[in-house]
């Protein structure tokens, strides 16, 4: 009963001709406008299209409307809350001829409890027929049952009631009216009885309630309405950004059959389109770029809590000023590096590592020892500094903030090869080239069937007609033989590109030739690159293959003015499937090597070995002795060839810090950031070798105050230093033994004094003992003769002392001169 008696109400509002004019003008999207000559008009898609769309590669698309309006007329464009965030953020919108732009509405996101709530009508989401009643108590209304006469009046309650029946107790809803005459009238509700809102403003109340809880049945279609204003017709314009599927790139490599032709590069972009309205006849543009998006919810209704607040009895309001910014954007990592004794260390070498080890930057340091890297993003880093004669330092940890960064280093003595790890404290005070991007996967077979591709070639792509007498379409093996080599290579030759490149401020844009048509909620293929490349087959070993097999793979040359970003790419190779890979961006003139299968004609074997450490270079300066070794290491690369024909090999091999190619060995071909490339030309059926040779110069230093005669003589003899550096040391160690002996006889006299002055003090206690007897007064005599001999005795010992200082102190400076002066350096 009370689903029928709902029926029954809601027919009746509907029928209600004042409340459905209230509620035509009171919806959320569609407002009446005050002129009584005004007009409410959705226009469709039709009238506002889609005229540009953009594309980006950060997931966001730019959208131009373009179309017509008359008079004061509104205009609809739906979004999803996500797109709608997006539009709020960008919306342009501009009338051509001379009109005006008087608001832009959406309907609210707020919930519908809160959204409820700015009514009068105390009524929740589901509301039964009695709470709908009981919610309009006083309202004016008309209540019919049946064929019995209307009664009007005033609601003054709605109650159930129970009455007894011959089949037993039966529960009604009862409606109680308050009639003009002031009579109060009981109604029973069943499904014959009809109820009338009577009150004008109730009815516009209730036509808002409605409309609320009919948007709430599709929340996530957000309509924007563009209100206009003006005389006749007019041009209307509106762009916007929008949340979009991000779009692909993918290429197909087609290798030439026959010698002098160049490969092929066939660039195509996938396109998805989501925004909720089908693009007919839209300008389409593919920017390989990524331009700063962020979302930020502006489409919902944002509430805070605000505090209470007790009004104070007086508010003086005084001028502020503001400190101005003490650390930029601009982030810089700098620091000092000294040695053990605190002195600074020029020449060091300081890498710049990220978390993961790879190598970011390089520099060294200054004659003051200090080093700067500047321009970094804030994050997380490493840091090794190597100087020879020092062990390595690696710090680990090292945090950049904004501003200026400060990590100081202290180097230990040692072999360079022994590193040590310490953990920071780091303190913080278009040019006319075009570009393709992506990550897609290439389709190599048939070309898409989309309106949007453009070019000709025969036998390519659906219903592309026949060959021989057969269709291509119908995958017909016998069709196939019948088609002669190299018809399918020219006619990919013979497309063309669909899309112009140009520059766009920072970015790289593909510019469609001909206009796209593609449904909504469906996706495109279409072709935007078509040009020749330079391209060299060639094998790659990286040392990651298994089973000692290298890759397949084209050493590759842009030798287009394109701008290809990265993306995957398929290869053809005589017409046929021959494997698929990733590329990074390539621009106009590089070179760049991508594989795409495993090569299983040649196999590879890497073998190391070392040899010892040999003197290279001696020096002294400075009163240090340097002594620079190398370490060699040698890494034989042998392979073999079980193919017919001859091969060329590009072998990868690491370029390690520190270490440099031995002069004289084979040089690479060309050098990628840590990595030496080498060709190796392997004949048919032969084993080719490789021997790559690297030298790591090893320093250690020396004290020569610190060198004595055994420890030069073992230098000597096994041909760390030459005689003439020898005998410069042997004359330093002799004069060091000079001094040596002068500060000996200074001790001894030394010690000589204090004896006596111990002896001095021994007599001095006896004289103090004698009593003055004449026995004792002849040993005072003698003691005190004593202890005058003693004091001329220490008088000369003084002096002498004081001779030999003077003595030592000039062949101490002797000795520091015969150091500084000495410069020497030898090589081996």
């Amino acid at each position: 009963m009370k689903k029928a008696l709902a029926v029954v109400c809601l027919l009746t509002l509907i029928s209600n001709p004042i409340l459905a004019d209230e509620n035509s003008s009171s919806t959320p999207v569609e407002k009446s406008k005050p002129s009584p000559h005004s007009q409410t008009l959705s226009v469709e898609p039709a009238n506002l299209p889609i005229r540009r769309v953009v594309l980006y590669k950060n997931g966001v698309g730019y959208f131009e409307h373009l179309g017509h309006v008359h008079g004061s007329q509104d205009v609809h464009i739906d979004f999803t809350s996500a797109q709608l965030n997006d539009a709020l953020k960008s919306l342009t919108v501009l009338d051509l001829s001379g009109g005006r732009i008087t608001g832009v509405d959406y309907n609210s996101e707020a919930p519908l409890a809160r959204r409820l709530s700015t009514l009068r009508l105390a009524l929740g989401e589901r509301p039964t027929v009695m709470e709908f009643l009981g919610a309009l108590r006083g309202a004016r209304v008309e209540v019919r049952n049946g064929a019995n006469p209307a009664v009007a009046g005033r609601i003054l309650s709605v109650e159930r009631k129970t009455r007894m029946g011959t089949a037993g107790s039966v529960e009604m809803e009862q409606i109680s009216l308050i009639t003009d005459a002031g009579e109060v009238r009981n109604i029973d509700l069943n499904t014959s009885t009809s109820v009338r809102i009577a009150d004008h403003d109730l009815s516009t109340e209730i036509g808002k309630y409605l409309g609320l809880i009919a948007s709430a049945r599709d929340q996530d279609v957000r309509r924007m309405t563009i209100s206009t204003t003006g005389n006749g017709e007019r041009n209307l314009y509106v762009s916007y950004i929008s949340e979009v599927p991000i779009w692909k790139t993918t290429y197909r490599i087609v290798l030439p059959s026959k010698e002098g032709k160049k490969p092929l590069l066939q660039g195509w972009a996938v396109i998805d389109n989501t925004v909720g309205e089908d693009w007919s006849d839209v300008e389409l543009s593919l920017v390989a770029g990524a331009p700063h998006s962020f979302i930020q919810q502006l489409s919902e209704p944002y509430y805070g809590r605000r505090p209470v607040v007790d009004l104070p009895e007086s508010v003086q309001l005084s001028p502020q000023t503001h400190a101005a910014t003490l650390l930029g954007g601009n982030n810089r990592l700098s620091g000092q590096v000294t040695d053990p004794s605190g002195a600074t260390v020029a020449g060091a070498t300081v890498v710049l590592k990220n978390e993961n080890g790879g190598i970011l930057a390089q520099t060294s340091t200054d004659s003051i020892g200090q080093y700067s890297f500047d321009g970094i993003a804030a994050g997380n880093y490493r840091t090794e500094i190597e100087r020879p004669g020092f062990k390595k330092n690696e710090t680990v940890g090292v945090n950049v903030g904004p501003g200026d960064n400060f990590v100081n280093s202290q180097l230990q003595l040692g072999a360079a090869a022994e590193t040590v790890t310490v953990t920071a404290a780091t303190t913080s005070t278009y040019t006319s080239s075009s570009e393709i991007s992506g990550y897609g996967k290439l389709i190599v077979a048939n070309r898409p069937r989309s309106s949007a591709s453009t070019g000709s070639g025969a036998g390519v792509g659906p219903g592309a007609g026949s060959v021989g007498g057969a269709s291509l379409n119908g995958r017909n093996v016998q069709s196939f033989a019948l088609i002669s080599p190299g018809i399918v290579e020219n006619s990919i030759a013979q497309l063309g590109a669909a899309a112009n490149g140009a520059g766009l401020g920072d970015l790289f844009e593909y510019k469609l030739k001909d206009r796209v048509n593609l449904k909504k909620n469906q996706s495109a293929l279409v072709p935007i690159a078509q040009t020749e490349i330079e391209a060299e087959k060639v094998s790659l070993w990286s040392g990651t293959a298994g089973a000692g097999r290298p890759l397949r793979a084209i050493w590759v040359k842009n030798s287009s003015p394109l701008t290809l970003d990265g993306g995957s790419f398929s290869v053809l190779d005589n017409e046929v499937f021959a494997g698929e890979g990733l590329t990074e961006p390539l621009k106009p003139g590089e070179r760049r090597l991508l594989s795409y299968a495993t090569d299983l004609g040649i196999l590879v074997e890497a073998v190391q070995s070392s040899r010892p450490q040999h003197v290279t270079l001696a020096k002294i300066f400075k009163g240090v002795l340097t002594q620079v070794s190398e370490e060699e290491q040698r890494t034989l690369y042998t392979v073999r060839s079980q193919e017919e024909s001859s091969r060329a090999l590009v072998v990868e091999h690491p370029a390690r810090l520190g270490w440099k190619l031995k002069k004289g060995a084979q040089q690479p071909e060309e050098q990628a950031p840590g990595t030496y490339r080498f060709r190796v030309n392997v004949a048919a059926k032969a084993v080719a070798a490789l021997p790559v040779e690297e030298v790591r110069p090893v320093s250690v230093t020396y004290q020569i105050s610190d060198l004595g005669p055994d420890q030069i003589q073992l230098f000597l003899k096994n041909g760390t230093l030459t005689p003439e550096m020898a005998a410069a040391l042997q004359q330093i160690t002799a004069q060091k033994a000079v001094v040596e002996k002068l500060e000996q006889e200074m001790e001894d006299r030394q010690k000589d004094i204090d004896r006596i002055v111990d002896d001095q003090g021994r007599l001095r206690e006896n004289m103090k003992a004698l009593r003055g007897s004449a026995e004792e007064k002849a040993l005072l005599l003698r003691y005190t003769k004593q202890l005058d001999d003693q004091e001329t005795q220490l008088a000369g010992l003084r002096k002498k002392i004081q001779d030999t200082e003077t003595q030592r102190d000039a062949a101490n400076e002797k000795l520091e001169q015969m150091i500084n002066d000495l410069q020497l350096e030898s090589s081996f």
